[in-house]
């Protein structure tokens, strides 16, 4: 008899990126956007140290906005020292099997995948914006006139695959995280079931203390040999 399983469990795996471990890779995940995070602070006390030689003025921005000012800077160096924090919570909780430690990150995760699925929804909604994002880029931006001589939908498909590859390995990352926090679960539950499977069959026992509640049955009467 073949058992139903639900979507949750067809697509669970401990095994992610083909041959590595799902407590591994997520790991891996959490020192890299630990690493990410430290060299965007780093780089930000760097500018707010010497503002002078970091400090881009409206005329090279192109426009009247002037992104590069102190109280921007100061809150994006507390994003990133949050998000160092969020990392290195669930770089240690994937380690140590804590999952409540690797919520925070997966839902890091999901809002992260939620603002590039509104950027390419905007993007199909409002395609003028990429012409008018390109017309803010410096006069030295690398392929700008290329760029900005293409055609509207021409530059709405090339930013929908972009968006689209991004979105794809976005949830890949997600689903391995998941997958991670649910096997942490698993192993740092104290109620675990434990199956014995055989061939075609499968026993489910009884967790352990429910087992030793059960009163304990009477003790057969002696037996008797029976005499002519």
């Amino acid at each position: 008899m073949m058992l139903s399983l639900s979507p949750w469990d067809r697509w669970y795996s401990t095994s992610c990126c083909l041959c590595c471990h799902v407590r591994t890779g997520t790991i891996i995940l959490g020192v890299w956007y630990m690493l990410i995070n430290a060299v965007v602070l780093l780089i930000l006390l760097t500018a707010l140290g010497d503002p002078e030689q970091y400090h881009l003025t409206s005329a090279e921005l192109a426009n009247d906005l002037d992104i590069m000012d102190d109280t921007n800077m100061c809150i994006a160096s507390a994003i990133s020292m949050l998000m160092i924090l969020v990392c290195g919570m669930a770089t240690y909780g994937a380690y140590k099997l804590h999952a409540a430690w690797i919520i925070p990150f997966f839902c890091y995760q999901i809002f992260d995948f939620g603002l590039n699925a509104l950027v390419a929804v905007s993007t199909v909604v409002y395609p003028n914006t990429i012409q008018d994002y390109l017309q803010q880029l410096p006069d030295n931006f690398p392929y700008k006139e290329e760029i900005a001589a293409l055609s509207n939908v021409c530059l709405v498909l090339i930013v929908l695959l972009f968006i689209s590859c991004i979105l794809c390995f976005k949830a890949y990352l997600i689903a391995c995280v998941w997958n991670c926090y649910r096997y942490v679960s698993g192993r740092a539950g104290a109620d675990i079931l434990l199956y014995v499977s055989t061939n075609d069959t499968t026993v489910l026992l009884p967790p352990y203390d429910d087992s030793m509640a059960v009163p304990p049955k009477e003790a057969p009467p002696p037996y008797s040999s029976a005499t002519a």
